[in-house]
């Protein structure tokens, strides 16, 4: 193929994706996972909502709110209840005439609390700041003063959102962020809304920590078939008048509800149908495009719930991969049997081996985030021992690792 032939093959690829597709999308960004819908989009989170703003309210008039963590799995609402409680607090601030500062930071994708106040600092930087907030190159206390500087000088009150906090080294900026308005670091009040996954969370936390958070914690639970249903039901407008098949969202909130009523996973499931059928030059989106759509959303949200983990973990988690393809005819392993496959990853990469009991640990980190499972058995003159299984598709997991 020369380069000609080429360039018209990529320009053939991109009027596809982008074009209306047999007319299958209108709205496409509807279906993104970070996107934060109007009040009306929003399923069985009211109660949530309204106790979330009860906490957080005080800030609207420039009084110092409650901090609070808000925990439960993946796909249950936590972000959504957060940003959309922030938005709100932001317009009515706006309408009583005070300067609201409100930002969110994914600490997934932030390298430590530094990389998370730059991205809150420039997220809050007015235009005519003179402050900068550069990626690196400055220490942590000198992010922490520019903050500082940047809500004294332009902002009564300021909400920070942090999501996904467990996967920060420590708690030392919930606590500065939490306790600048006691310690004189700031002159306006903060409030924090810290969510993360790991219901033991706050068991990490240092006592001084846990004081300024106080007990204002919620747990949210996974969303049911029938709010599933809602949700995809009330995003149906991201796709053209009457291109999807009956059986397809009732199909996908099924799906979905199975895996711990997770949203995200049926908006991505519903987003890569339509891709599906687009590809295809179809002009309706079929169960069949649901099916065929399972795996690279399944692909997608593993890689969600690992792309934090340290590279062992991902080791680990291709070792119990591998003695579960490698023995269809068996489901739970022995640690040691983990382990010995751990060892055979490990030289295979050229990475240096963790020890046994952190094989362990990470074993278990795996479990918490329901990408394995644990049980303890009993062995004749053994003793009690730990048996692990693969909860996903091992096939998947390998892809990953290639």
């Amino acid at each position: 193929m020369d380069s000609e032939d080429g360039s018209e093959t990529v320009h053939s690829v991109f009027d596809t994706v982008t074009k209306k597709g047999g007319g299958i999308f209108e709205q496409r960004e509807i279906l993104q996972i970070d996107y934060v819908p109007s009040e009306k989009r929003i399923v069985g989170r009211d109660e949530q909502i309204e106790k979330v703003a009860g906490e957080i309210g005080p800030i609207v008039v420039g009084e110092p709110p409650n901090s609070i963590i808000i925990y439960g799995k993946t796909g249950c609402g936590k972000s959504l209840v957060a940003k959309h409680v922030s938005k709100i607090a932001k317009e009515e601030a706006e309408n009583r005439g005070v300067r609201l500062a409100t930002g969110y930071v994914n600490c997934q994708q932030a390298k430590g609390n530094s990389d998370a106040l730059s991205k809150y600092g420039r997220e809050i930087n007015p235009p005519e700041s003179g402050t900068k907030f550069p990626a690196r190159g400055i220490s942590e206390n000198e992010y922490f003063e520019r903050v500082w500087s940047v809500l004294n000088e332009f902002y009564d009150a300021a909400i920070i959102v942090l999501d996904e906090v467990d996967k920060l080294n420590n708690d030392d900026l919930l606590m500065a962020l939490s306790r600048a308005g006691e310690d004189g670091s700031v002159d306006v009040p903060i409030g924090v809304i810290a969510v993360s996954n790991k219901i033991n969370y706050r068991d990490k936390m240092s006592e001084r920590t846990k004081s300024s958070f106080g007990h204002n914690e919620f747990i949210f639970e996974p969303y049911d078939a029938d709010q599933i249903r809602e949700i995809l039901e009330n995003r149906t407008d991201a796709f053209a008048d009457g291109v999807l098949d009956d059986g397809v969202i009732p199909r996908a909130a099924a799906l979905s509800a199975k895996e711990h009523g997770d949203a995200r996973k049926a908006m991505r499931l519903l987003r890569y149908a339509g891709d599906q059928a687009n590809k295809e030059n179809a002009d309706r989106v079929k169960e069949s495009h649901l099916n065929d759509a399972r795996a690279s959303a399944e692909v997608d949200r593993l890689l969600e719930l690992i792309s934090g983990l340290p590279p062992h973990s991902k080791h680990v988690l291709v070792a119990l991969a591998n003695l579960t393809k490698n023995h269809p005819e068996r489901e739970w392993f022995r640690t040691v049997q983990v382990r010995e496959t751990y060892l055979e990853v490990c030289n295979q990469s050229g990475a240096d081996p963790l020890s046994s009991e952190r094989t362990r640990q990470l074993l278990n980190e795996l479990c918490f985030l329901e990408v394995a499972g644990s049980r303890r058995g009993t062995g004749e003159g053994k003793g009690h021992y730990s048996q692990y299984t693969l909860l996903w598709d091992a096939d998947i997991v390998l892809t990953l690792d290639t």
